[in-house]
Parts: C-alpha cells; sequence; structure tokens
C-alpha cells in the first residue's frame, strides 16, 4: 500500500518544494485573476519553460489537463 504521510514528510514538505508548489498556485491565481482559466474548465496553467518559479506572463499558458499532464519528462 501507499504511504502517504511518508510521501508527504520525505518529499512534500521540504521547503524547496513548497516554493514549487507556492509558484504554482500563484500562476494559477495570476490567470484566474487575467480571465484566461477559471475553476472547473478543465485547463491547467502550463509553464513554458518548465520553470513553476517562472511566473512571468510570457511564460504562461492555459492548456488542457490531458495535453499538459501528457507531455514527456526529461
Amino acid at each position: 500500500m501507499r504511504n502517504y504521510r511518508k510521501e508527504y514528510d520525505e518529499y512534500h514538505s521540504q521547503s524547496k518544494q513548497k516554493k514549487r508548489r507556492a509558484g504554482r498556485n500563484a500562476a494559477r491565481r495570476k490567470m484566474e485573476a487575467s480571465g484566461k482559466v477559471r475553476k472547473g474548465d478543465g485547463k491547467d496553467v502550463h509553464h513554458k519553460d518548465r520553470n513553476p518559479m517562472n511566473n512571468k506572463a510570457n511564460n504562461l499558458k492555459a492548456v488542457s489537463k490531458s495535453k499538459n499532464r501528457s507531455v514527456r519528462r526529461k
């Protein structure tokens, strides 16, 4: 069985991961404020340079969840 508590303690609670998650959340809020995405629309906010800390307007793009989550990882 998957131990979610251990997973959080060892990975998601690290300060680096918290900052990356905060960057993703900030990008989503920025796109919602500009009207490009909204809650429940099935869209993800894509970072073109794969850096969740870079939330400049020219680096963000609204794409479908299936498109954003099927990208081949390096």
